[in-house]
């Protein structure tokens, strides 16, 4: 039976990229939209109430506007923007998160996709703060490295362009601690304060990696590395998607360096602990453009729908 899929903002990065993973598969039907009538309220309407499954890659104004436009009880809403990631009747787009996550997801007609960063932050945190050995009430820190292709069509033009010596070194951003991923991260993992978040966008195309430093006395019951490790492979076992590696993992310490981008091209996340008798370094790598937004918003969509959750990724 084919379904019939939407894409609302298919211009945009993560809508193209959405249309790359759904071109090939026999099971769908691509809705489009003329050129002329991108921005026409009535005909976008028209095709969102027609979908089965109807992608929002809009800003979040915009992304707001458009699910109110779904008129009838059967369109699957899956949004991309900031706008409904805690917003009351919409169910956290990540099938990793719980264990009765995927069971939300198949029911609900409303999904808001993770943001990238928060992805990567909550699959590290919320298995640990829900084992108890990472208290609700502790106070964490975060740095993200990104590609550039996170910031969108004029980030991705402004590095390709070429000519600035400015954008050589890694950038820093999000000065202001209020990152639009905050909320999500805080909601999504358990813990009552939002972290200290640094992100950091660098010249590479895509690829991201978020790194959570521990003080280990500061954690109750003497945590050791090898019990936050434990915890984390316990709890993705059973996961296609989340994949964690041996604990420091000697093959990045035979190296001495982390590859930032070894998840590119795939939806996958891989989850790393770094561990000494004092400190742990909890990382988490994965595409940014893949798992960190179109592969999870297709991933979300096939649970949905109760198909193959890996189809098409």
């Amino acid at each position: 039976m084919t379904t019939r899929v939407y894409v609302d903002g298919q211009e945009g990065t993560t809508g193209l990229r959405i249309h790359e993973y759904l071109a090939l598969r026999g099971d769908i039907e691509v809705l489009k939209i003329d050129p002329d009538k991108r921005k026409d309220p009535v005909e976008r309407a028209r095709l969102l109430n027609a979908a089965d499954v109807a992608f929002l890659c809009l800003p979040d104004a915009a992304s707001r506007e458009a699910a109110a436009m779904v008129t009838n009880s059967h369109t699957c809403l899956i949004d991309a923007s900031t706008a409904h990631r805690t917003a009351s009747g919409w169910v956290f787009g990540l099938p990793e998160l719980a264990p009765d996550q995927r069971q939300m997801l198949r029911q609900s007609k409303r999904i808001a996709n993770p943001g990238c960063h928060a992805t990567a932050f909550i699959l590290l945190l919320r298995p640990l703060v829900d084992a108890g050995l990472v208290p609700a009430d502790a106070l964490v820190t975060a740095t993200s490295i990104t590609g550039y292709s996170g910031g969108g069509k004029k980030m991705i033009e402004q590095y390709q362009a070429g000519g600035d010596p400015a954008l050589d070194s890694p950038r820093p951003y999000g000065l202001t601690l209020s990152h639009k991923h905050l909320p999500e991260m805080v909601a999504h993992t358990g813990l009552r304060t939002a972290p200290v978040f640094m992100p950091i966008v660098a010249n590479f195309y895509k690829g991201l990696a978020v790194s959570v430093p521990l003080h280990l006395q500061e954690l109750p019951g003497m945590v050791t590395g090898h019990q936050l490790h434990d915890a984390l492979s316990a709890r993705y076992a059973q996961e296609r998607f989340v994949r964690v590696m041996p604990l420091s993992d000697p093959s990045t310490l035979e190296q001495g360096f982390f590859d930032v981008q070894a998840c590119n091209d795939t939806n996958r996340v891989d989850i790393f602990v770094f561990a000494n008798e004092r400190q742990a370094v909890l990382m988490a790598r994965l595409d940014n453009l893949g798992k960190g937004a179109s592969g999870a918003a297709v991933q979300a969509m096939n649970v949905h729908l109760g198909k193959d959750e890996g189809l098409g990724l």
